[in-house]
């Protein structure tokens, strides 16, 4: 069928924002910000957007618990990418930037994933990414920090979420205070907010109920996130039960050889931040699932080792692929996994896995 010219514009701002390669008439380079290691984060200030940057996101993923009903996965993203653009053209329909979202459900009822996902220009206050704290929004759906509090709302045909999120922890800075390395030639600014209660409602073409839950938050800014011959990454955000949590990534390139980079840090039950060393930071794929729709392989089950703790992360569902092309080009898998030790339970939490079919491009 032949594309619209409103989606081909869409997917080429897209394209023209996360570096994928579709054809383009803009040729002139942005003077994007670098991630500065001697930057210290502030908040609130740094909830907001920075527009310096060359690509941002706001990542919002967790468990939800419904009454006499299985546990759901979700997952919320804003993006906002600065295109490589002239900038000081003072037309309003001159795209500064693209907001992009996505939204995605895990439900093992369905056995695959529910995924909605837009894209538009920052103009005309369709679309946008606030400076100062975080209020981010695509037509009507949003993520914005409301009082102590996060709330999302995501209204769609077959997905609807209004949830809110409550901060029990304060800011968990990723990297060196915040500055978080992802290579010899790329770094980001990086901080989660681990533990946040959920509650609010959830919609589907099968039923509208109420949730609860608890859910992580992701926010990096960057201008060069990917290192050089970096295929794609892997990376988990874990809630423990005991109110501990754990962040960790590893940069892959050459399958043959050694990750590129490998990062984790894990904040205790009593507060404590620890940094955990690259070389105790081993991710050993225990199973893999090969999706249907594209033939990609993915490890879904892995065990991970960081020094003295060994965990074991299992999918809600093998199938949480998610298809993304039509916004940022981009085939990955994401979803809700458990988390075991010793052979219990003891957290739940998501697992990215990107790069596994083509190279990402960022």
């Amino acid at each position: 069928m032949p594309m619209s010219a409103r989606r081909l514009w869409l997917l080429r701002m897209a394209a023209l924002g996360l570096g994928i390669t579709l054809p383009a008439t803009a040729t002139a380079a942005a003077d994007f910000a670098v991630p500065d290691p001697r930057y210290r984060l502030r908040f609130p200030q740094d909830h907001g957007s920075h527009p310096g940057f060359r690509i941002e996101w706001w990542y919002v993923t967790g468990w939800l618990e419904r009454a006499a009903a299985t546990a759901l996965g979700f997952q919320i993203t804003f993006f906002r990418v600065r295109p490589d653009l002239p900038t000081g053209n003072p037309s309003r329909f001159h795209p500064r930037d693209i907001i992009i979202a996505h939204a995605a459900l895990s439900d093992p009822a369905l056995g695959r994933l529910l995924h909605v996902q837009r894209a538009a220009r920052a103009t005309f206050d369709l679309a946008g990414a606030a400076e100062g704290n975080t209020r981010v929004w695509l037509g009507h759906w949003r993520l914005a920090r409301e009082g102590a509090a996060y709330r999302a709302r995501i209204s769609d045909a077959t997905l609807g979420l209004d949830l809110e999120l409550l901060p029990t922890q304060p800011p968990l800075l990723q990297g060196h205070e915040g500055y978080s390395r992802k290579g010899a030639d790329a770094a980001s600014h990086y901080y989660s907010q681990p533990q946040l209660q959920v509650s609010g409602r959830c919609r589907t073409d099968r039923r509208d109920t109420a949730v609860s839950g608890r859910a992580w938050l992701d926010h990096e800014w960057s201008s060069a996130y990917l290192p050089r011959g970096a295929r794609g990454w892997d990376w988990v955000g874990l809630n423990f039960d005991d109110g501990s949590s754990l962040m960790a990534f590893r940069m892959r390139g050459d399958p043959a050889h050694p990750p590129l980079w490998t990062a984790a840090t894990r904040r205790d039950a009593s507060g404590n931040t620890i940094t955990i060393a690259a070389a105790a930071i081993r991710f050993t794929p225990l199973r893999h699932w090969q999706s249907p729709r594209t033939a990609i392989r993915y490890p879904v089950a892995f065990e991970l080792d960081l020094g003295g703790l060994s965990l074991e992360l299992q999918p809600l569902m093998d199938d949480q692929e998610h298809d993304t092309r039509e916004t940022t080009g981009a085939i990955y898998w994401e979803g809700a996994v458990t988390v075991g030790r010793e052979g219990r339970q003891v957290g739940r939490g998501y697992l990215e896995l990107t790069g596994y079919g083509e190279p990402l491009r960022l």
